[in-house]
């Protein structure tokens, strides 16, 4: 078994790893924004590379497995920057 057969969220050694490609990622929309893009059409499209990336790495049954968990997580606000109180 190598990294690519485990997500990332069950390898919490490697959330430097992530936190890393995150700052890619962010920093591309930055430059999308600057360049005078969308961020709502950068997000779509970022959503749509990392669906197409899990999916070689993964298989679409289990990124379908993992999509299907997105609402919970979106409506518990583990992507809201805001803080809860």
């Amino acid at each position: 078994m190598n990294d690519n057969d485990v997500p990332l969220s069950d390898l919490p050694e490697l959330s430097a790893i992530k936190q890393a490609a995150l700052s890619y990622v962010t920093e591309a929309f930055a430059e999308a924004e600057f360049d005078g893009l969308d961020a709502d059409c950068m997000a779509q499209a970022a959503l749509f590379a990392a669906f197409m990336e899990l999916v070689t790495t993964y298989g679409e049954e289990a990124v379908a497995e993992y999509a299907a968990g997105l609402p919970d997580k979106i409506r518990s606000g583990s992507f809201s920057l805001a803080l809860k109180h």
